[in-house]
């Protein structure tokens, strides 16, 4: 990964024999992360048998980890999603901008 001299834009190429470039914003990756964290705290809490999606909406209300379950590690995964980035996302997401 290569850090361009704009700030927060990453180049990153396809292949090892440099035959292109993919352009990723610095918030693209965070949004990804973020996508990859909370499908892995759903997953988890499916595991265990909760209800994933009140679970999510309760922790993200009160920011009380105990609403994520530790098991495959989600409780510490989702701890380190900044919550205000994630609803952004979320509210962006939903209104498909």
């Amino acid at each position: 990964m290569i850090k361009g001299k704009e700030s927060g834009v990453f180049w990153m190429t396809e292949d090892l024999n440099n035959r292109g470039t993919i352009e990723y914003s610095l918030e693209e990756l965070r949004e990804a992360d973020m996508k990859r964290i909370l499908l892995t705290v759903y997953d988890a809490l499916k595991e265990k048998g909760y209800n994933p999606i009140s679970q999510i909406v309760g922790y993200l209300l009160s920011e009380d980890p105990t609403y994520i379950t530790t098991h495959n590690n989600a409780r510490s995964l989702v701890r380190r999603v900044d919550r205000d980035e994630l609803l952004k996302a979320m509210v962006k997401s939903y209104l498909g901008e």
